[in-house]
């Protein structure tokens, strides 16, 4: 048994693409609705939670649907396809209204572009499990991962050299007069539909052998069984922290590039090159926090990701303006997450009784999704209405979020182990983001 490497990575392009848009999202619409648009902190996260709450009952309803989907193209394909048709051109419908400065199109058309979204987005993950086997799916999955984070480096990139800026007598940096933001709208969006294009002309999805599941016993003895009470509250603790470490991690990210306008002064190229250097940070240390793992074991590895993560917090309201110290800091964000990301899931699912996995899979993301919709409302609120302080809130909010996931992972006492070593090198990019 075999991995088909070029059909995995090509198979990749799709998250590349999904990646590709996200960072994009995630750095320029939030700037574009305070700066331009002129809505407050709050309102402006509040749009920037919108894709969280049509994830949660968007991506499992599509992936069931295209479950049951059969084309010539396939069963997922045409979701991907035609989604990243659709959102393309969305993009650039928003572009035009944006630079109209029609909020109202602007908006619907965003509306619209966050649905397109969520309806490809799990037929893209489920196309992989499709056609891989099972003892190869975590090999297969490191590779998409490493794909799609090229996806996203790549916006980052075209961010910083597109967006230019000039610096002002007081040394405040704007952006230059009359600065476009189309060309970026429009190169993303390129990128996006290429690489879909690519993907949909060299993998003919109708013409792969499809993966079925292994069959199951008609009744699972461990399924609906309840959970013994000191393990359950181990569960209950992991979740907690998950949900209070998305609440620190998430409202950083969502807000950071309107903090360097406000606290640093400095532009969307700024910001963007030091969320590069997290993003390559956690690429690297995949490799390492697996062997760490290996011999720590996860919940020490996790409890370490956020004492690192909580210090870089820390440090970071003390900086009030750019420097290069917040490269080396938004490094040790990097690998604070990638430590998280690499053990979290598979301590809930070690604590699950064998036929609930699926149910608990459930459960952990809607924890981390429910912190996603919370933190920008709750942030956003707090840094409209505490004025003496604004942006400078932002943290030390993550902070205390990060401290509480700490205090709770204290409580966890199952679930634990020390992960095998992985079959090969590769494997340790096999991890949930």
């Amino acid at each position: 048994m075999k991995l088909n490497y070029k059909r995995t990575i090509l198979i990749g392009f799709a998250f590349m693409s999904i990646l590709s848009f996200w960072q994009f999202y995630d750095q320029v619409i939030p700037y574009l609705l305070e700066k331009d648009f002129g809505l407050s902190t709050f309102w402006t996260n509040a749009v920037m939670a919108i894709d969280n709450i049509l994830a949660i009952f968007m991506l499992p309803l599509f992936g069931a649907i295209s479950d049951k989907t059969r084309t010539p193209l396939g069963k997922r394909t045409p979701y991907v396809l035609f989604g990243t048709i659709a959102a393309s051109g969305l993009m650039v419908i928003l572009a035009f209204a944006h630079k109209l400065n029609s909020f109202p199109v602007f908006m619907v058309t965003l509306l619209v572009l966050l649905v397109v979204m969520s309806v490809y987005r799990s037929p893209a993950v489920a196309y992989m499990p499709d056609v891989t086997e099972k003892p190869l799916r975590s090999k297969a999955n490191a590779i998409i991962n490493l794909v799609g984070y090229v996806g996203g480096i790549f916006s980052t990139i075209m961010m910083m050299l597109l967006l230019k800026s000039e610096t002002l007598e007081d040394g405040t940096k704007v952006y230059k007069e009359g600065q476009s933001f189309l060309p970026v709208f429009l190169v993303v969006a390129g990128f996006m539909l290429v690489s879909v294009l690519v993907m949909t002309l060299t993998v003919k999805e109708n013409k792969l052998p499809h993966v079925d599941d292994e069959p199951q016993p008609e009744e699972d003895a461990s399924k609906g069984k309840k959970v013994d009470k000191k393990v359950g509250l181990s569960l209950f603790m992991i979740l907690l922290s998950v949900f209070f470490w998305f609440m620190a991690y998430n409202a950083v990210s969502t807000a950071f590039s309107r903090y360097c306008v406000e606290i640093w002064n400095v532009d969307l190229s700024a910001s963007s090159s030091y969320l590069l250097v997290g993003t390559v940070a956690a690429i690297a240390a995949f490799v390492p926090l697996g062997f760490l793992s290996s011999h720590l074991g996860r919940k020490k590895t996790i409890m370490g990701g956020v004492v690192l993560m909580t210090v870089c917090y820390v440090c970071g309201f003390f900086i009030r303006q750019a420097t290069p110290i917040m490269y080396v800091l938004f490094g040790l964000v990097g690998i604070g997450w990638a430590a998280i990301n690499v053990n979290s899931f598979p301590m809930v699912v070690e604590m699950c009784k064998g036929g609930d996995v699926g149910k608990y899979t459930g459960i952990y993301y809607t924890f981390s999704m429910a912190a996603q919709i919370a933190t920008p409302l709750l942030s956003g609120l707090l840094i409209d209405n505490i004025k003496s302080a604004g942006y400078l809130l932002l943290f030390p909010y993550a902070a205390v979020f990060s401290a509480l996931a700490f205090v709770t992972m204290i409580f966890v006492r199952h679930g634990d182990n020390k992960p095998p070593k992985k079959k090969s090198v590769i494997e340790n990019f096999d991890v949930d983001d």
